[in-house]
């Protein structure tokens, strides 16, 4: 899975639209909708947020692991 697939998903697991997202990162709608269709990539603030948001690590988002932890 890549970045976009793994965004995707899961947003799906928590049952969240993609509207609630967008606003929990305060980027529109169609900046979010870019990330999911990867059209576009997250700068590092968003990705951080996306990580917090979803409670994986970096690595899991963006593909470098299938470990879903986060190292604190």
């Amino acid at each position: 899975m890549i970045f976009n697939e793994r965004l995707k998903l899961l947003r799906k697991e928590r049952k969240l639209t993609q509207t609630q997202v967008a606003k929990e990162l305060s980027v529109s709608l169609r900046n979010y909708q870019r990330f999911e269709a990867d059209d576009c990539t997250p700068n590092y603030v968003n990705l951080i947020k996306l990580a917090d948001i979803f409670d994986v690590s970096i690595d899991y988002l963006t593909g470098r692991t299938d470990k879903r932890e986060i190292n604190r």
